[in-house]
């Protein structure tokens, strides 16, 4: 570090401490009081008078949540909050139309289904012995049935992807900047135009092990029909006169924040507006496919969403489901495990799912390491394997898996077989995704585990070069690059503390790094509120609110290394006091980005103290995050918080009086878990 350590014999452990704690930079403006702020970021309340459609259609409405029934059963989209057909004759009159056809259609649809269960089998039952074919939607419940047909006829099939129940609202990401797009679609640029893909399903009966009837179906998945849900967090809509004076703002936003479109390398070629996947699956594992795209893949990656809308997948996710057996597989099961989360669904069916697929990728992994060809399709499915495991399941999950620090030892060969890790410092543009995703694993998770990052030298050389210093940190996950090298660099310190390093030389480099954390400060206004007047979102101010929150987190971390560290000293409390502050800022609910800030929330609220704001203030994010709350890293980490705050308030020790200081690692250990909190 080029930061002059101070004198030893002047430092006292204390005073390490307070100099990380308080940069010498000067202080940033006083941020809103919460009050205030919660005001201007709270989430809207719906109209009780009935949903928008209901009101159209001159239905009663019974206002159910997050869809009401009618919707719910004809698969309509159900709003709440004012849309934007609802003020103009000809766009309320062509709505209207189009829910009459989408009506008619699923008519259609269900007759034909009713119609071939009757001659198949009158009374209800299939004759034994008689036919076979691939698995059918018996198995899944009713949220994904309606999703496709159970009718051999699929051509008529209804797809509405844009309300299932109970997760209409976790597929909008994105909504704040690229709501309604048939609306907005003239003020987007080219590259952040909205997209479709198409997904081509083949099927094939048997009737006595003969093959009969082969059939090849298209499922298009459009993102030019995602309003945003109805209680997203956004200031009221303008008026309709207001709409140009947005428009030029949006203008003004996407001019002032572009970004190099061509920043990453997927390594599939070019971009494509329209890509169609062309899969052969059964029919179960075809609703798998579509629950992934549908559900699981817009929660995956949301800061890059709001930066290159739709890259990852179209670029990244869908070419790799094609080319890539292992890959595909690892997505299935993914989406299996979301399923049974989100639907709550229960059974040997959908377990087996999981698992078998599950093996399937961990076999195909294993072939392909034993040719020792196509590295990077092997990195892709082994980095899905660990980062997407973060959006999915429960803490408890019972079913086995391998550790995802076993999985990540194979990607570390990989990457080192690639070279990515010395290529990235020759690279001044392009950005290998492969190597950026790993980086953000390889920093974060070491952190978990108290021991050095593998590419630390790589991150050293990135933050000391004065030109060549980002990998595409914050473009893909929300943080600064150059505050991801110092958490790097604290992790570091960590192991070293952890092997025996001298007090005094641990203080030394902790009150450099501190420095060095200041350094990054320089500049900086503090966190804002990431929406212009118009609800427009800023991918810029919401990375410069996210590294605030990391920035801050990382001196917590590093204060926590300090001799004699407790939670309840002055220089603690008060960095968690403006992590608290620093986090209002962060856009809550379901649509919100508290899921991209596991790390951040395990590092602040593991030293929160019973009086701590910070406590309220994640309870409250917990209850408007909703079903989602309990899933992914971020259910784990509340647990994991909550069996913390047992033993530092003093619940969970003998006699339940105070309790001495415990890590949130020895909680970790003492439960027997062994999670990647990122």
């Amino acid at each position: 570090m080029s930061t002059q350590p101070p004198n030893p014999q002047l430092m006292s452990r204390s005073n390490v401490a307070m100099a990380v704690a308080q940069p010498k930079q000067k202080s940033a403006p006083k941020p809103a009081s919460n009050s205030t702020t919660k005001n201007k970021m709270q989430m809207h309340r719906r109209s009780r008078t009935g949903c928008y459609t209901c009101r159209l259609r001159r239905k009663k409405c019974d206002e159910g949540s997050p869809s009401c029934t009618a919707c719910k059963h004809l698969g309509l989209r159900c709003e709440y909050k004012r849309p934007m057909w609802w003020s103009n004759n000809e766009q309320r009159r062509q709505q209207k139309d189009n829910i009459k056809m989408i009506i008619k259609r699923k008519k259609l649809s269900e007759k034909p289904s009713s119609t071939t269960n009757q001659v198949m089998a009158p009374g209800g039952e299939t004759p034994p012995g008689l036919s076979h074919s691939l698995p059918t939607s018996a198995t899944f419940s009713d949220p994904l049935d309606r999703m496709r047909s159970a009718s051999i006829d699929s051509q008529l099939s209804l797809f509405d992807f844009n309300a299932p129940p109970g997760i209409a609202d976790y597929t909008a990401y994105n909504a704040q900047m690229h709501s309604s797009h048939s609306q907005y679609a003239s003020m987007y640029p080219q590259e952040f135009s909205p997209y479709e893909i198409d997904v081509k399903t083949e099927r094939q009966m048997f009737i006595n092990d003969i093959p009969t009837r082969r059939e090849s179906t298209i499922s298009t998945f459009s993102t030019y029909h995602q309003p945003p849900p109805p209680d997203a967090m956004l200031p009221s809509y303008p008026a309709e006169n207001e709409w140009d004076a947005a428009c030029d703002d949006r203008k003004e936003s996407l001019a002032e924040e572009a970004l190099n479109i061509n920043m990453f390398d997927f390594a599939h070629g070019p971009a494509a507006t329209v890509r169609q996947v062309a899969i052969e699956l059964d029919e179960g594992d075809q609703r798998l496919l579509d629950h992934f795209i549908s559900d699981v893949l817009p929660t995956v990656f949301p800061i890059l969403e709001t930066n290159q809308h739709g890259s990852v997948r179209s670029d990244y996710v869908l070419p790799a489901l094609q080319s890539n057996k292992c890959y595909l597989h690892c997505c299935l099961s993914i989406a299996a495990q979301h399923y049974k989360s989100m639907m709550n669904a229960q059974g040997d069916q959908i377990d087996n799912d999981i698992m078998r697929h599950r093996y399937a990728t961990i076999s195909e992994l294993c072939e392909a390491l034993n040719r020792d060809t196509d590295h990077q399709a092997i990195l892709e499915a082994t980095l899905g394997m660990i980062f997407f495991q973060c959006s999915v399941g429960r803490f408890d999950d019972s079913l086995p898996d391998i550790p995802w620090h076993q999985h990540f030892q194979a990607a570390i060969s990989l990457v080192q077989k690639l070279n990515l890790n010395n290529s990235v410092l020759e690279s001044h543009h392009t950005k290998s995704f492969n190597m950026t995703l790993t980086s953000w694993i390889d920093i974060l998770g070491s952190s978990i585990q108290g021991r050095a990052p593998t590419f630390a030298h790589t991150y050293r050389e990135k933050h000391l070069s004065p030109t060549n210093s980002s990998l595409g940190l914050r473009e893909l996950m929300g943080c600064d690059d150059r505050v991801m090298y110092l958490i790097s660099e604290i992790a570091c310190l960590d192991a070293l503390r952890k092997d025996g390093m001298d007090d005094i030389q641990l203080c030394q480099h902790v009150h450099a790094l501190g420095d060095q954390i200041g350094l990054t400060e320089m500049g900086e206004s503090g966190p804002k509120i990431p929406f212009n007047a118009h609800g427009v979102l800023s991918p810029k101010q919401l990375s410069r609110n996210m590294t605030a929150a990391f920035r801050i987190a990382a001196r917590i971390y590093l204060c926590s290394l300090v001799p004699g560290f407790t939670p309840s000293q002055a220089s603690c409390v008060g960095l968690v006091e403006k992590l608290t502050q620093a986090l209002e800022f962060i856009p809550s609910g379901q649509v919100g980005f508290d899921r991209s800030l596991v790390w951040v929330y395990l590092i602040g609220g593991s030293v929160s103290t019973a009086g701590s704001t910070f406590r309220a203030f994640f309870d409250d994010r917990l209850m408007q995050l909703g079903d989602l709350a309990n899933f992914g890293s971020f259910g784990r980490v509340a647990c994991l918080l909550k069996e913390v705050w047992g033993h530092v308030d003093g619940r969970f020790s003998p006699g339940g009086g105070e309790a001495h200081y415990v890590s949130w690692r020895d909680v970790m250990q003492m439960k027997g878990w062994d999670f990647l909190l990122i």
